[in-house]
Parts: C-alpha cells; sequence; structure tokens
C-alpha cells in the first residue's frame, strides 16, 4: 500500500501522526538553545608565558624560540606563529584539520612540562589554552564607584566576582583594570653600599620572616592538637624591624637601610567607565549554556547588585545576548514574513481559500518538525540554522503545489470522487516530486563534507534545509492527500470580500497568462536574438566579477563603536590616558 493511499484510507492515523510530529517540534523549540553562530572550535592552541622584566629580545632568545621547538615535534603541527613582548610570550600553533584539539593540548603540555628544564627557573609556568568562539565573553560589565582604586578591587574580588561566577550557566568571570595593594620596600642605595649588604641577602631576609609553617602535632587529653608556627608580617612595623645582618654586633633592620610603603601595584592597564576609573569584568559562559538566558541573569544580577552595593555603578559596556536575540529576532520574522507572502501567493494564483489551506500546511509542519532534529543533533538556534529554514520556506510547498494540482486536474477533467481522485492524483507525480526534492537535496548535501570554518558553518544550513525538503516531501504525499480529499469539494467562495479578492486575482492571473503566452510567441520569432542576448549578458557578468569583494562574513551593525588609538612604543601609561580622554 503506498503512502497517499494509506494516508487517504486513515486519516485520523494521519492526522495523531502529524500533531505528534508537531508537539515534539513544539517541545525540542522551548528547549533549544540560541546563538549567534554555531559552534566554532579552530584547531589552533596558543602557548603563553610570562617571565618579569625580560625585554622582548631576552624573551625571544630564552622563552618563544625554546617553546617553538619543542612544540615543533607535536603530531599534527600545521604552522606557528609568535609575539615576543616585554615579559610575554606567545605561541600560537595551528593543527591540520581535524586534529582532536584536547589531544593536541594535552600533547602540548606534557611536552612543556617534561622540558620545563630549559626555560629560564623565574617564568610563570606556560599556559596552553584553545581557541574557542564560544570561551569569549557573552556579557563585558563595567564597574565604577567614588571608592579608592584599592578598595574598589577588594571588594569586587572578594563581593561582586563570586556572585555573577556563581550564576547558572556562567563558567568564569575575570576582572580586567584592577588594582591590586602592593607593599614596597624601596631601599635606601647609600645606606647598602655603606654597610656592604648583598641584595639576595636582603630578599633572604625579608623571605624567611614572613612565613607561615606547620609544626607537627602534639597530643593532649583525647586529641590531636595541630600547631603551626605564624610568622607572617601583620603590619608595616614588623618589616621595618626584620633584621637582614648584623655588623659591629648591631642587628641592622629593614627600617635603617629602606622606606616601607603601603601602596598599589604599578599599573598597567587603566579602565575608565563614563569617565570615572573603574574596572570591568568579562562574563564568559558555559559551552552548552544558552547566551541569551545567561545575559539576561547576568543583567538581572547587575541590578541586584546595584541595590546591594548603592557605592557601585554598573552598566552593561557589551552585551552578546542582546545583539543574538535582535539578530535571531530579525531572521525569525523574515521566515514569517517568507511564509506568509508565499501563502499569498499561492492564494492568487490557485484562487481558492481550501487549496490554500491545503498547501499552506506543509509550511508551518516542516519547520516545526525540523525543530525536533536540530535539538536532537544538538544544534542551537543560530543564524546558519535559522537561515536555512527561510531559505526553505518557498520550496517547502513545491511538492505539494504539484500534488494539489494532479489531484484538482484529475477531478475537474475526470469522474472520479475526492477520494479516489487524491490517492491516484498524489500516486502519479509522486515520483517525480520524489526525483525533484532529491535534485534538490544533492545541491546542498555536498555542504556537509566541506572542512574548515565554512564546513562548520554551512553543515547545518545544509541539514536543516534537506531535512526541511524532506519533510515538506512527505507531508505532500501524506497530509496534502488527505486534506484534499476531505476539503476541496464544493463550489468557489463569491461573495463578500473573498469574492471580490478572488475575482480581481482571476483577472490579474488571466492578464499575466496572456503577457506571457505573447512574451513567448515574441521570442520564439526572434530566436537567434534572444540566444545572441542571452549570451552576451551571460559574458558580461563574467567580466564583473573581478569587481565583486570577498570576506569571510558579512558587515553587521552590533549597535557599538569601537575607536582604537596607538601612541609611540614606551609612553607613560598617564600620557596614553590623557590622550584617551581627549578623544
Amino acid at each position: 500500500m503506498n503512502l497517499p493511499r494509506a494516508s487517504v484510507r486513515r486519516p485520523i492515523f494521519t492526522t495523531m501522526v502529524t500533531l505528534i510530529v508537531v508537539v515534539i517540534g513544539g517541545v525540542a523549540l522551548s528547549r533549544l538553545r540560541t546563538d549567534l553562530l554555531p559552534s566554532v572550535e579552530l584547531p589552533t592552541l596558543t602557548v603563553r608565558t610570562e617571565y618579569q622584566g625580560a625585554s622582548p629580545e631576552v624573551m625571544e632568545r630564552l622563552v618563544t624560540q625554546v617553546i617553538e621547538e619543542l612544540v615543533a615535534t607535536v603530531p599534527g603541527v600545521e604552522e606557528m606563529t609568535s609575539t615576543s613582548s616585554e615579559g610575554r610570550s606567545s605561541v600560537r600553533v595551528q593543527f591540520v584539520w581535524g586534529t582532536d584539539l584536547d589531544v593536541a593540548a594535552q600533547d602540548v603540555q606534557a611536552m612543556i612540562d617534561d622540558e620545563i628544564g630549559e626555560l629560564p627557573d623565574d617564568i610563570i609556568r606556560p599556559r596552553v589554552s584553545k581557541f574557542d568562539i564560544s570561551s569569549f565573553p557573552i556579557v563585558i560589565v563595567g564597574i565604577s564607584s567614588g571608592l579608592d582604586s584599592i578598595e574598589l578591587t577588594e571588594l569586587i574580588n572578594r563581593k561582586i566576582r563570586p556572585r555573577f561566577a556563581r550564576i547558572p550557566g556562567v563558567a568564569n568571570a575575570d576582572i580586567w583594570g584592577e588594582i591590586k595593594r602592593e607593599i614596597r620596600i624601596e631601599l635606601d642605595p647609600e645606606r647598602v653600599r655603606a654597610l656592604d649588604l648583598q641584595l639576595d641577602t636582603i630578599l633572604d631576609a625579608v623571605r624567611d620572616a614572613n612565613l607561615d609553617l606547620p609544626a607537627g602535632s602534639i597530643e593532649r587529653g583525647q586529641y590531636d592538637v595541630i600547631l603551626r608556627a605564624p610568622a607572617e608580617f601583620e603590619g608595616l612595623d614588623q618589616i621595618r624591624s626584620t633584621s637582614v645582618a648584623t655588623r659591629a654586633g648591631a642587628l641592622v633592620t629593614i627600617g635603617q637601610i629602606a622606606r616601607v610603603r603601603d601602596t598599589s601595584e604599578r599599573q598597567t592597564r587603566l579602565v575608565r567607565v563614563n569617565g570615572r576609573e573603574g574596572l570591568r569584568i568579562g562574563v564568559r559562559k558555559e559551552a552548552d549554556a544558552n547566551t541569551v538566558e545567561v545575559s539576561r541573569l547576568v543583567l538581572e544580577e547587575m541590578a541586584a547588585v546595584e541595590r546591594d552595593y548603592p557605592q557601585l555603578d554598573l552598566i552593561s559596556v557589551a552585551n552578546q545576548g542582546d545583539f543574538i536575540e535582535r539578530s535571531i529576532a530579525n531572521v525569525t520574522q523574515s521566515v514569517l514574513y517568507g511564509g506568509g507572502l508565499a501563502v499569498l501567493v499561492l492564494l492568487f494564483f490557485l484562487r481558492r481559500i481550501g487549496s490554500t489551506l491545503v498547501i499552506s500546511v506543509a509550511i508551518p509542519t516542516s519547520i516545526v518538525a525540523t525543530f525536533a532534529l536540530i535539538y536532537g543533533f544538538g544544534y542551537t538556534l543560530n543564524l546558519m540554522t535559522l537561515g536555512g529554514l527561510a531559505l526553505g520556506v518557498g520550496m517547502m510547498v513545491d511538492s505539494s503545489i504539484v500534488v494539489l494540482e494532479n489531484v484538482f486536474r484529475r477531478r475537474q477533467e475526470g469522474d472520479e470522487d475526492d477520494e479516489t481522485a487524491a490517492v491516484e492524483g498524489a500516486s502519479e507525480v509522486g515520483p517525480a516530486i520524489v526525483a525533484s526534492t532529491i535534485t534538490t537535496l544533492v545541491i546542498f548535501l555536498p555542504l556537509i563534507f566541506v572542512r574548515g570554518v565554512s564546513g562548520i558553518l554551512f553543515k547545518e544550513l545544509a541539514i536543516v534545509i534537506a531535512f526541511a525538503l524532506v519533510c515538506s516531501l512527505l507531508v505532500s504525499l501524506s497530509v496534502v492527500p488527505m486534506l484534499a480529499s476531505k476539503l476541496l469539494g464544493g463550489r468557489r467562495e463569491r461573495r463578500g470580500p473573498i469574492g471580490r479578492l478572488i475575482a480581481a486575482s482571476d483577472g490579474a492571473f488571466r492578464a499575466m497568462d496572456e503577457a506571457y503566452r505573447d512574451g513567448l510567441r515574441a521570442v520564439l520569432r526572434l530566436r537567434w536574438f534572444v540566444v545572441l542576448l542571452g549570451g552576451a549578458v551571460f559574458v558580461g557578468s563574467l567580466q564583473l566579477m573581478p569587481f565583486i569583494g570577498t570576506e569571510f562574513m558579512p558587515p553587521s551593525d552590533e549597535g557599538e563603536v569601537r575607536v582604537t588609538g596607538e601612541m609611540e612604543v614606551g609612553t607613560r601609561l598617564g600620557l596614553v590616558d590623557r590622550q584617551t580622554r581627549r578623544i
């Protein structure tokens, strides 16, 4: 028994299966995560190393070159680029496409750990990180206050940052522009030379006096008591009274050879929020979290922080969730407009309310069923998946139009009843619409096998379009014949506004038909001219190709303006800040 016959003979079963698919798709839609683009993880690792006080030349010779030699032995490395600056080294390693980045990261880390002895002793341990678009901050929170910079940093670190980090779906919250407290010992060079003291001796004395060590345990009654020898500095006076050496039987203390100050670290970055000094918190989401939902929770937490800490002013410097929400809303609106316009075009050509309703069922049914596939494959609701739906809206009704037209023709030309016309009409064109759908699918299916970033982006689009077209094909061979057997009976509507619209569309359709017929006759009379004109247009179009620009992604308006300035290398931060404020 073929599909159209089974659907027409069992309308309740067909309706229930369709409703089941629609319900599953609706539930899947409510649980879909929303993001701007599919998750893109490039086969790229970055090895970052810090070596305080080292010049770029020293970083290049002692750190960067050593790491490059070590990493080059890891299997799958395709290209390496490096940057050496004052106190920092960054080596970017690109692997061949298809490399398991987790395994590659483990291999790179293991190689560096095995040969760590080749690097200087004072470096901060090299960090290996993956490049992942989803690891960028989704919300950047700007915080300003009238508090002292050190006091503000401590408040943010102790109270505010943990609140953002505890939000469901947040991976971490990083602080930018913080100013930390620093106890500075400023030596008097003349006194140090007069007492013949070595810097290493002074450093060791301070380090050894600032300890908190375990001292074992003792048994006291029925308890084991853990002992510690606390000797950490609790005030500046304790630092000043620390002995560093003995001269002529007298102790030499830090206070005699240096000035001890409670100050802040040297600033290398300055953040201003609405003209006032402050800092920023970059909130990153977990890999499988919903960007829009997490950003909404972050904004709610910002409002709660402002209520709890009136001395703080919080603003959203950048909000990826808002941009995603607007972008997805625009694409969703386009899908709805496209579906509505498709229905209007169908109504214009079919000129029957019943026929239009029968075919229009294919659009929402196919779209909602596709949501179940998106959820099942672990995809997100992004520009590519929604773009696939928008692109396929017009094609979703092609098969249904062919089926309905053939059913209607058999009813008009023969003596068949509604059910027979529906079954035979759908069965007659079944092979043709299957072949038509397959020819459309083979255009998109090769995109699944494209490698690289383009393959990641367009794979979801291709799969969504393919599945939506398959769903529309099944609808045209099952639901459409079933509905045609029930809804196509009766006369055309000729009364009221609907009747007048149908009459107007009849006249417009006839005029268009006559214009097309006249144009076709003119083309057939001037065959060679038409062929030459088509060839000239084709050749002329090819000449325009060099003038068409290329870029990876189309430009987008995120509602932000970013100004980047650059000053001479070595310019003091205060001068850079002054120039930035002028800008």
